[in-house]
Order: C-alpha cells, then structure tokens, then sequence
C-alpha cells in the first residue's frame, strides 16, 4: 500500500495532502521517493530557516540527544540557558518562555494578558480581523474567519476583533478596560498583509494614554524572515510581549514568549508551566539557528534576496495585470494576489517542480528557506511567468 494511502487510511482527515511522498530534504531541495527533486519554496511553512540538511543543525540534534532527549523543567537545562541568552542579546528583551508551538505562545500570552490585568482592573483582549493565532480556543477567540471557528465555540469572552487598519475602530474599541492588543504586524495566514504606519502610531498613541499590553505575534515574521530580527522593527514602535515560533527549533517543536522584566514578574512558580516546552534538543538546534542568524549571513541574505525576489514579483505583476492585483510583503516573507483562486497556479507550478502554496484564497505565498540564492529565485520566477502564461 502506498504511504498516502496508507495516510489516508489510519490518520484524521485534517489535511489537504500534496500528492508528493518525500523522501529526503537537502539543502532547498525536497526530493520524492520516486525520484524528482522539488525546489522548496515556503519551507514547511516558514519553518525550515536553514533548508534541509544543515551540518552543524544535525550535529546539535545528535550530540544533545546523545546526552539526554528529556529531564522536564524540574530542572535547569544547559540548552535552554544558551538559547536564551542568546535570544535575549539579540532582540533586547531580557526574559524567555519556551513553550513547543506558536498557539502555545498565543495561549501563554493571553494568560499572561488577563493576569497582568486582574491587578488593574483590565480583562478586554483585542485582535484584528483577518488573523491567525493558532488552533486553540483560546486563539480562536481571537481570530474571525468561519473556516476556522465554525463548530468550535462557545469562545472566551472579553474577546474583539477589528477590521485590520481600521484607525477609527481601533479608537472606538480601546478603553481603560483594554488589557492587550495582539496582531501580526504581516499578516501570514491572512494574505501578507502588514499593517500601515498610520494604524500602528494611533496603536502606540492609545497604549500610552490607557496603559495596556501590546503583543506581537512574529510566529511567521519573525527571526530574520523579513530581513530583520522581527516585522515590528519595521514600524517605530516596541511591543511588551513578542511570540515566534516556527523557524526556532530548526525544524523541531518549539517556541517561545519574549517579555520585558516587568510583565514576566506576572507569572510565578506553578502559575504556568509546560511538560515538553524547551525540549533540550529542540534548543540545542535553536542555538543553531539563532548562531545562524547573527553571525552567518543568513538575515542579511534573506534582506537581499527578499529584495531581489520582490522586484521580480512585481515586475512579473507588470506583465500580467488581468491576472496579479498586487505584490506584498517583505524579505522573504512575500505575497502575490491574484484576481482569481490561486491553487491552479500553486499545481502548475508544482508540476514545473516548485512548491509554493495559497493562503487567504487568492495569494500565492513565498517564504522560501533563508538561504535560498538567487539562481532559485530565477527559477522559481521564471516558472511562475509561463505558469501565468498558461493561465492568462
């Protein structure tokens, strides 16, 4: 029996499967049992910063897991302190959560959200439309769209949802009751989609008039995959709370909650906790990427090649303006709406051998490895015009 079969028969129906049954991954490249090599161009979904394959990824992994795979946090762990201390020299935030996935990063900062309030009489959590925070329902309740929620609630209360750069809702629905903000600064799920300036001042403006949190959810943005550490260093503003996730473990679960001293004294012995969470091979490999990130180049290539990657997008945009409406996003975090369902072009090009995916419906999304070289952005560019071709 063939192994999507074979899927298809023993595992819950919760995912549309590729018609692909990968064998290995090596560098940028994903290659199937049959034999055809895959250029891979949203790398697990903004997971795989460093490709497939990485010596020193794999030689962490080994040599940790030689040592212990797990002893819980009942205990001080060498991987974990590394880690953090590396993530707190390079993003300035002095205090680290690790949990194992980007909702759990969502679920802890909502608790931390209602904690920190409980004290000052704030309990309101607030979000924008168009979002995705994650599975849970805690994460739910902050998100808006039916595809996600339907069937699922009843959903926390003291949750709101605004349209995204909606200055004016923004204004109406902040008040001295408000306890945090959450918001993707680009939106992943929902299309790349950022936030203006203008939304992002007015955001600054209100917190210091009402003095609540703000927290930036970088699961997807964030560690180098718009050129820069995270999204929100894009905007002249500085959250309280910032979640990543994804790229952290190099592959393996784990995420983590970035905090100012102030709002970590929150949370106290047995308020909250995790069995798994900084699992020390999965930190092991985080040390790895953060390493990655500062001292091998790999941020400064994801700014240039993020670079050269969107002014062929738009210039291809150019050529089709029936078919593409708009290129977006930033680094190697990039969107192309079309006027029409994306997913004729995402098989087309999976048939020209690159993998790129739709999200929002109509929005081709690119989040390739961060090593990814031009030659590959040229590949994948050139694929894409006669895929457009075909489709016009």
């Amino acid at each position: 029996m063939a192994l999507l079969e074979q899927d298809e028969k023993h595992l819950f129906h919760t995912y549309r499967r590729l018609p692909l049954e990968i064998e290995r991954g090596e560098g940028v490249y994903l290659h199937t049992r049959t034999g055809e090599r895959y250029l891979d161009m949203f790398a697990g979904v903004a997971v795989n910063a460093l490709g497939y394959g990485h010596p020193d990824l794999l030689r962490a992994i080994r040599e940790q897991s030689e040592r212990y795979i797990h002893i819980s946090n009942y205990y001080a762990q060498e991987t974990q302190v590394q880690l953090a201390e590396l993530l707190v020299r390079h993003t300035g935030f002095p205090r680290v959560f690790f949990a194992n996935t980007g909702t759990e990063t969502v679920e802890g900062a909502m608790k931390i959200a209602r904690k920190w309030g409980s004290t000052r009489q704030k309990s309101h959590l607030l979000s924008l439309s168009n979002a995705f925070h994650g599975r849970t329902l805690g994460a739910l309740s902050l998100m808006d769209r039916d595809a996600y929620r339907s069937g699922f609630g009843p959903f926390l209360d003291c949750c709101s949802i605004i349209e995204q750069n909606d200055t004016d809702a923004l204004r109406r629905s902040v008040t001295d009751r408000t306890a945090a903000v959450l918001l993707e600064f680009i939106q992943g799920e929902g299309g790349i989609r950022p936030v203006t300036q203008q939304f992002v001042d007015l955001l600054g403006q209100l917190r210091e008039r009402y003095g609540f949190l703000l927290i930036a959810d970088e699961i997807q943005s964030g560690l180098g995959r718009t050129g820069e550490m995270f999204a929100f260093q894009h905007y002249s503003i500085q959250p309280d709370l910032v979640l990543v996730a994804k790229p952290l473990g190099g592959g393996l679960p784990l995420g983590a909650i970035l905090s100012s001293e102030e709002v970590a004294r929150t949370l106290q012995p047995g308020n909250h906790g995790t069995t798994f969470g900084g699992n020390p091979v999965a930190c092991a490999a985080g040390v790895v990427v953060m390493r990655a990130l500062t001292e091998g180049g790999v941020m400064q290539n994801a700014r240039l090649m993020g670079t050269l990657f969107k002014e062929e997008l738009n210039a291809l945009a150019k050529s089709f303006t029936r078919l593409v409406k708009e290129v977006r996003g930033t680094g190697l975090m990039l969107g192309m709406e079309l006027t029409s369902p994306a997913e004729g072009i995402v098989a087309s090009m999976r048939e020209k051998r690159i993998l790129i995916n739709a999200t929002d419906g109509t929005v081709l999304r690119f989040l390739p490895p961060l090593i990814v070289e031009e030659e590959h952005i040229r590949e994948t560019v050139r694929a894409l015009r006669t895929s457009l071709t075909e489709a016009a």
